[in-house]
């Protein structure tokens, strides 16, 4: 497909199944919500820039396109300066050819896929696990003393559901395999993140973004999910005593 790009920061990657929301202030960004919403798909990708480094241009400093991401526009709230946009990730893609530079990038993309698993059964089991683990997870992150800023509803539950439901009105080639969506659901921010934890789980979406194993990365979401089990229990055992 032949979409538009919106550029962000290495530091900010997103994986398919996350939701985030832009403020859109920028004439050219906002041109770009505008194409975007004309379309039936309501779609544009997210991309990561990379610098390389010792690398310019005679316009400046070079960039890789790395880790981009298929999003569709979920909502927009028109503002006084610009809009808010919620934007949900769909899947993995690569630009294949930049085909625009001016208003806003845009350019032909790919969709990148896990390589078809050689055990299927055994990515069914890894599959009810981590639903079974990250179900536990945001049963005990509701639990936790929320702060006003944090909605009752975790990015964990709300990415699962999503990435459990059939999603139509889309090109096929495009959207990952459920297996491949939940393994990428787990990759949320749980309840009172501290900096070094948010600063992990963009490393784990950076590794996430890289595998082509659906079964590796279910694995390795689902013991860092375990992981994340044990700390809020003892947050809340914590919690229990300042009761």
């Amino acid at each position: 497909m032949e979409l538009p790009l919106l550029p962000f920061q290495p530091d900010e990657v997103l994986v398919p199944s996350e939701c985030k929301t832009l403020h859109l202030y920028e004439a050219r960004f906002l041109a770009l919500l505008e194409e975007s919403l004309d379309r039936r798909e309501k779609f544009f990708v997210h991309l990561v820039l990379d610098p390389i480094l010792g690398s310019r241009s005679a316009r400046g400093a070079s960039f890789a396109a790395r880790y981009g991401c298929l999003v569709c526009i979920e909502n927009v709230e028109r503002l006084d300066i610009g809009a808010l946009v919620s934007i949900r990730g769909i899947g993995r893609v690569s630009v294949t050819k930049l085909q625009q530079m001016e208003p806003y990038l845009r350019g032909l993309v790919v969709p990148l896929r896990d390589n078809v698993p050689n055990r299927e059964s055994e990515v069914t089991s890894k599959v009810v696990e981590l639903r079974e683990a990250l179900c536990s997870l945001h049963r005990l992150q509701i639990k936790l003393k929320p702060s006003k800023d944090e909605p009752l509803q975790t990015p964990h539950q709300n990415s699962l559901k999503w990435a459990e439901k059939e999603i139509v009105d889309c090109n096929k080639a495009f959207i990952p395999e459920v297996a491949e969506r939940l393994s990428f659901a787990a990759l949320q921010p749980v309840v009172g993140s501290t900096a070094s934890e948010l600063l992990e789980l963009q490393r784990e979406k950076v590794f996430a973004m890289d595998s082509k194993d659906t079964s590796e990365r279910l694995t390795i979401v689902t013991d860092s999910i375990k992981q994340k089990i044990a700390l809020i229990a003892a947050k809340l055992a914590i919690q229990s005593l300042e009761l």
